[in-house]
């Protein structure tokens, strides 16, 4: 069975269809699909994007990491977040299969390990190695499938702590797991967060940022990490790194990459949106 690993689709249905059509072709036989998160939202078909992995993930063919916009929806859908004007959440707010959907997008991990690549939205602190991240997905995801969500994702939001502690605990703790894996681009050398930096993929002169995988030492560098949530980086083919937000909704592509051989798979996508410094 071969395995792929997609971009953000961010509600993009078209493409995400033609897409695992070529995907289809190229396996010839059984294969495995691995979303790096954001499937929904600014893109024009929220819904049929949603049900369309939902349905693949029912069949055993999918799976999916969460990315910032599905936690969004979460926020939105539970009155804890208004909904932003760029926002294309209302078909599943309105959807008789919401609850359904959002049961289920609410159970997906933040960082799941495949066959040696472990898959994140957005990225991993330096202070992490690839098991520990992994861990601590798995300290969200515990808070997500309890009755206890809802609470939780009131306090989800906001940039501090903006440094990884070991000795962080309660909701300081998995806010910055969170933002992390979900948020995460520039940092400091120390590991230090930076939010402000969201339509370059490279720091200003002179910040001290670094995109969070050319930290020096960073603990995860010998795992190979697959993400997304960078449109403004592209597609980015490391021996240990493969970045895949190559820009869906922002007129770019839609990209799915083969674990077993490497192979590229992308198809073109339309302008639905156009930057407006917000991600």
């Amino acid at each position: 069975m071969k395995t792929y690993f997609i971009g953000d689709l961010q509600g993009c249905h078209a493409q995400t269809v033609a897409l695992i059509e070529r995907i289809q072709a190229a396996a010839g036989g059984p294969y495995h699909l691995l979303f790096a998160g954001d499937l929904i939202n600014r893109g024009p078909a929220s819904l049929a994007t949603l049900r369309h992995v939902h349905a693949l993930a029912q069949q055993g063919l999918a799976d999916s990491v969460l990315g910032n916009h599905d936690l969004h929806l979460l926020a939105v859908a539970n009155g804890i977040r208004p909904e932003h004007a760029s926002d294309t959440l209302a078909e599943i707010l309105d959807a008789p299969d919401r609850e359904e959907l959002i049961n289920w997008l609410r159970q997906r991990p933040l960082a799941l390990e495949h066959d040696g690549h472990v898959l994140v939205h957005a990225g991993l602190l330096p202070q992490w190695s690839a098991a520990q991240a992994l861990s601590l997905s798995e300290e969200v995801s515990a808070m997500l499938r309890s009755d206890d969500w809802v609470a939780f994702l009131r306090t989800m939001y906001g940039n501090e702590p903006a440094a990884w502690r070991d000795d962080l605990q309660g909701a300081d703790r998995l806010r910055c797991i969170v933002n992390a894996m979900t948020r995460l681009r520039f940092c400091t050398p120390d590991g230090v967060m930076d939010f402000k930096m969201k339509e370059s993929g490279s720091p200003p002169p002179g910040s001290g940022l670094l995109p969070w995988f050319d930290v020096p030492d960073r603990r995860s560098a010998g795992d190979t990490i697959v993400f997304g949530h960078w449109s403004a980086l592209g597609l980015l083919l490391r021996p240990h790194l493969i970045g895949l937000d190559s820009g869906c909704v922002w007129g770019g592509k839609l990209s799915a990459v083969c674990l077993e051989d490497r192979s590229l798979l992308q198809v073109d996508c339309p302008t639905f949106q156009r930057h407006s410094g917000k991600q």
